[in-house]
């Protein structure tokens, strides 16, 4: 305890080269970190626009009640199917209008113009090969007019966020070792300054656990201030970057909150920060 304080206490003394220290630190941890909240919330933004698994049948405009009920069980009975939606003309048209630009287009149309549509959810557990032949399948069905089938643009931003993720670790551990290189540095100029005050502590017997711990005991302060800057300043840039984001999903026809570090990311980076 007396060596945690003590070591605390000599940051405190030398403030100014405390702040910066920290500063270059906060600032390698706060870089990997904000690209991974930002890949975590592109992904999730992906999702909240559409949920590709899933196959729209679009029917032909004239089917009937019966003849819709007669192809939704047609597309039940075919393998690999979870679950089919009905989404009848009324429901379409409610929907379309909800999206940006096209009430006031909509007024103009006289009658419904949309089609009976059936949402086919694909089983849970069906790659994107069986997904594929599913939707072949479905375009087969007597009934159905129109498939629209958006895996491969799914298959596209996957790949892109996979990417934009290693490029993350790989920042994040290009950091780490500058942020290694920085405090390995700063205690390595503490341990030349106190020289002489380790050699008469080693020759009243002092062990080299005894003068290894305040040495120790300041790299964990550092990187506990630094991890501290780290995720205020990933809050800081969330905050900022909320009502901007909101309304540009909001004019895609979504919903999607901004979402910073949790209690538990937060806890990692304070953890990854002490550790470093």
């Amino acid at each position: 305890l007396y060596s945690a304080l003590s070591s605390l206490g000599r940051l405190w003394a030398r403030r100014g080269a405390t702040v910066l220290t920290v500063l270059v630190m906060g600032l390698a941890l706060a870089l990997p970190l904000l690209l991974s909240l930002a890949v975590d919330n592109l992904r999730g933004f992906g999702g909240a626009l559409t949920d590709s698994r899933e196959i729209a049948a679009f029917l032909r405009v004239d089917a009937d009640a019966t003849a819709v009920a007669r192809t939704a069980q047609a597309l039940r009975a075919l393998p690999d199917v979870a679950a089919v939606e009905v989404r009848d003309p009324a429901a379409g048209l409610d929907e379309l209008r909800r999206l940006e630009g096209f009430g006031e287009a909509l007024e103009l149309v006289g009658d419904n113009p949309l089609p009976s549509v059936l949402v086919v959810a694909p089983a849970d557990d069906a790659d994107a090969a069986r997904i594929g032949a599913l939707a072949t399948s479905v375009a087969t069905i007597d009934g159905v007019d129109f498939v629209q089938y958006d895996l491969v643009w799914r298959q596209r931003l996957d790949a892109a966020l996979a990417l934009a993720t290693r490029v993350v670790w790989v920042a994040g551990i290009l950091l780490a070792l500058g942020a290694l290189l920085v405090v390995g540095n700063t205690i390595r100029l503490d341990v030349a300054a106190r020289a002489e005050e380790i050699a008469v502590v080693q020759l009243l017997g002092g062990t080299d656990g005894f003068v290894r711990r305040p040495f120790l005991y300041a790299g964990a302060w550092y990187g506990l201030l630094a991890a501290v800057v780290a995720v205020t300043g990933a809050w800081l840039a969330f905050a900022a970057l909320a009502g901007p984001v909101a309304r540009l999903a909001d004019s895609y026809g979504a919903s999607h909150a901004l979402l910073g570090p949790g209690l538990a990311t937060s806890a990692a980076v304070l953890a990854a920060g002490i550790v470093l």
